[in-house]
């Protein structure tokens, strides 16, 4: 069966966790299904130099974020899971409260219902204790909570480091390999030769 994998891009600051996500599956084997709410399309345009239109192209099936008859409306499509990011507070109250007004809280409450691996990278601070009380109804009912915040221990010496270690521990929880950041444990040899592995991987697939 084809490896399916739910990308909802909301319209929370930090649409380049989206768009990168996107850029590293289209390496895999996994088949992306990408929605884009309205909100995300305009932060696509206001905080990269992407068209949001270039955007859906990364993906390999695009949905209208208010077409509710759409497969993904249905636990009978098969998926590995998804990940909403980033998501925004509204999301994730849609989510935690069953709210379905749109596709993008549709495919995460089915995501949810047939037991499949939802990742909400929610992206927000500070947090009031209402925004902490959504996080925990959306936990409690089986999403994976990973909020878009760094570690240091890599070394990260760019932005993209940085943004790649937030989705390789999407990536981790999700199944998909990858060798985007170096681990606890691991030495900086191992880093470079790591780095120089996936330039050379990179270079023959294109």
């Amino acid at each position: 069966m084809t490896k399916r994998i739910v990308v909802g891009i909301s319209g929370a600051s930090g649409v380049t966790y989206g768009v990168r996500i996107l850029e590293l599956l289209k390496e895999t084997d996994f088949e992306t299904h990408l929605i884009i709410s309205k909100s995300g399309r305009l932060n696509i345009e206001i905080e990269t130099d992407y068209d949001p239109d270039a955007v859906e192209a990364m993906a390999d099936f695009v949905y209208d974020h208010k077409d509710m008859a759409a497969s993904l409306s249905s636990g009978s499509f098969l998926t590995e899971g998804m990940v909403v990011v980033p998501c925004t507070i509204k999301s994730l109250s849609g989510i935690a409260n069953s709210y379905n007004e749109n596709l993008l809280v549709r495919a995460a409450d089915v995501t949810l219902k047939e037991k499949r691996k939802l990742v909400l990278v929610v992206r927000e601070t500070p947090l009031h204790v209402g925004h902490l009380r959504l996080m925990t109804l959306a936990a409690e009912m089986g999403a994976h909570l990973l909020p878009p915040v760094p570690s240091f221990y890599h070394q990260p010496k760019t932005l993209e480091d940085i943004i790649d270690q937030t989705i390789g521990k999407v990536f981790d929880y999700m199944g998909v390999e990858h060798e985007l950041f170096r681990r606890w444990g691991e030495n900086k040899n191992n880093e470079n030769s790591r780095k120089k592995k996936t330039r050379i991987l990179l270079a023959q697939k294109k």
